[in-house]
C-alpha cells in the first residue's frame, strides 16, 4: 500500500510568483507586438520567401505540439501501465501536455495569417484533409485531457479514472500519428513524403515531452520548495534516455529509408553533408548535443548528481529537438520542388535552386510567445487547483 498523496496549491502572489508572471506576460505581450507587425507591415518583413512558407514560428508550434503529447507519458505510465511511483505527478503532467498544446496552437494560428478566419476552419470540414483531422485531434486532446483531470480530482468519478486514463493515452498517440501525416502525406517534398513520419513523430514527442515535463518539476520543486525524490528523478531520466534513443533509432531509419530510393539522394546529401546551416544542426545539435550527451547523461556517464543530470539532459534534448524540427520544417522546404523529374529545370523564379531562410526578430518572437503561453497557464493552474504534490517522492523503491 501507498501513502495517500496531498495536494496543495501554490502560493499566488508572491513575489517570486509576481516576478515570474511578469516575466512570462512580457513576453506574450512582445509576441502580440510582433504579431501586429508581421500583419501591417506584410510578408516581407520575415524571412519566409514563396519557397519557404512555413518560417521559425512554425518550428516553435510544431515543437510544442509534439511535446504536448510527449508531456502526458507520465500519467499514462502511472495510470495506464500501473507505475505507482508516477501516480502522484499524473495531474500536473496533464496540466503540462495541455499548456504546451495550448502555446503551440497559439503560435501557429497566429502565424498562419487572417486567424480571423479560423472559424471557417473549426465549421467546414474537408475529411480528406490531414489537417481538418488535425483540428479535431488538436480540439478533442483538450476535451479528453480536462476529463481525465477530473476523473482524478474528483473521488466521485473514481469508476471513470482508467477508461479516461485510456482514452487520454491512445487519444495523444493518434494525436501526434495525425501531426507526423502532415509530413508524411507531403509527397511533392522529397524530405518528407514517409510513412515511418508518423512512428518518428511519436518517438520525438515521448522525448520532447518528457524532457518539457521534468524541466517544470524541477524549477516547481525548487521554487516552491518541495522535496523531490532522486531515486524517483532518476527513473525519469533513465526513461528520457530510452525516449531520445528510440527517437534517434527512427531518424535514422528515416535518412536510410530516403537514401534507398534513388530519386531522393540529393535531398539526403543536401541535409546530411550538404555543408549548410542544415547540416551544422543536424549533425552538431540535434544528434550529438541533443541525442547522444543526453543518452550519456541518463545512464550514468558522468558524475554529476542525479539534478543536475536531469536538467543537463532535459535542456539539452529540448535544444536537440528545437533543432530537429528546424531541420525538418526549414531543411524540407529550402531543397527545390522536383516539378519535372529527370528534368532540369531553371528559371528566373528560382527553380531548381537551394532557396535560402533567415529567421527574423518578430518570427523568434512569437515562438517564444508560444512558450510563454504554456507557461502562464502551468503557473495559474497549479495556484488555482491541487495539482502538484506537496512531497514529490517514491513511495515504490523496490519496483
Amino acid at each position: 500500500m501507498t501513502a495517500k498523496t496531498v495536494y496543495l496549491e501554490v502560493r499566488p502572489y508572491t513575489r517570486g510568483w509576481l516576478a515570474l508572471a511578469a516575466a512570462l506576460g512580457a513576453v506574450l505581450a512582445a509576441a502580440l507586438a510582433a504579431v501586429w507587425y508581421m500583419e501591417h507591415q506584410g510578408h516581407w518583413v520575415t524571412g519566409m520567401t514563396n519557397q519557404v512558407v512555413w518560417g521559425m514560428p512554425h518550428v516553435f508550434a510544431v515543437f510544442l505540439i509534439v511535446a504536448a503529447s510527449g508531456a502526458l507519458n507520465i500519467a499514462s505510465m502511472g495510470s495506464v501501465f500501473g507505475r505507482e511511483a508516477y501516480q502522484p505527478l499524473a495531474r500536473m503532467s496533464g496540466l503540462v501536455a495541455m499548456a504546451l498544446l495550448a502555446g503551440g496552437l497559439m503560435v501557429l494560428v497566429l502565424d498562419l495569417g487572417r486567424p480571423d478566419r479560423l472559424i471557417v476552419a473549426m465549421t467546414h470540414f474537408n475529411l480528406k484533409s490531414i489537417f481538418t483531422w488535425n483540428v479535431v485531434l488538436y480540439s478533442g486532446f483538450f476535451a479528453v485531457v480536462a476529463a481525465y483531470l477530473w476523473t482524478m480530482m474528483d473521488w466521485r468519478l473514481k469508476r471513470f479514472y482508467k477508461p479516461a486514463a485510456l482514452a487520454a493515452f491512445l487519444w495523444r498517440l493518434v494525436l501526434t500519428t495525425g501531426t507526423g501525416c502532415i509530413f508524411g502525406f507531403l509527397v511533392a517534398r522529397e524530405a518528407y513524403g514517409a510513412a515511418v513520419m508518423a512512428p518518428l513523430f511519436i518517438a520525438m514527442s515521448f522525448a520532447f515531452g518528457l524532457a518539457a515535463f521534468i524541466l517544470v518539476l524541477l524549477y516547481a520543486a525548487k521554487t516552491t520548495r518541495r522535496p523531490l525524490d532522486e531515486a524517483l528523478l532518476g527513473r525519469m531520466v533513465r526513461l528520457l534516455g530510452l525516449f531520445v534513443a528510440a527517437n534517434l533509432y527512427f531518424v535514422a531509419l528515416h535518412h536510410l529509408t530516403q537514401l534507398y530510393f534513388a530519386g531522393r539522394g540529393g535531398v539526403e546529401a543536401f541535409i546530411l553533408a550538404g555543408g549548410t546551416i542544415h547540416t551544422l544542426l543536424f549533425w552538431g545539435v540535434q544528434v550529438g548535443l541533443g541525442g547522444v550527451l543526453p543518452l550519456v547523461m541518463a545512464f550514468g556517464g558522468c558524475r554529476h548528481s542525479v539534478r543536475k543530470r536531469a536538467t543537463m539532459a532535459s535542456l539539452l534534448v529540448v535544444l536537440g529537438g528545437m533543432a530537429q524540427v528546424y531541420v525538418l520544417i526549414i531543411g524540407g522546404q529550402a531543397w527545390p520542388l522536383d516539378l519535372f523529374p529527370g528534368m532540369e529545370v531553371s528559371s528566373s523564379f528560382a527553380d531548381g535552386r537551394i532557396h535560402a531562410y533567415t529567421p527574423t526578430l518578430p518570427e523568434v518572437v512569437l515562438g517564444l510567445g508560444g512558450m510563454a503561453v504554456a507557461g502562464l497557464i502551468i503557473l495559474v493552474g497549479i495556484s488555482a487547483l491541487r495539482l502538484l504534490p506537496a512531497e514529490i517522492r517514491d513511495s515504490t523503491p523496490n519496483r
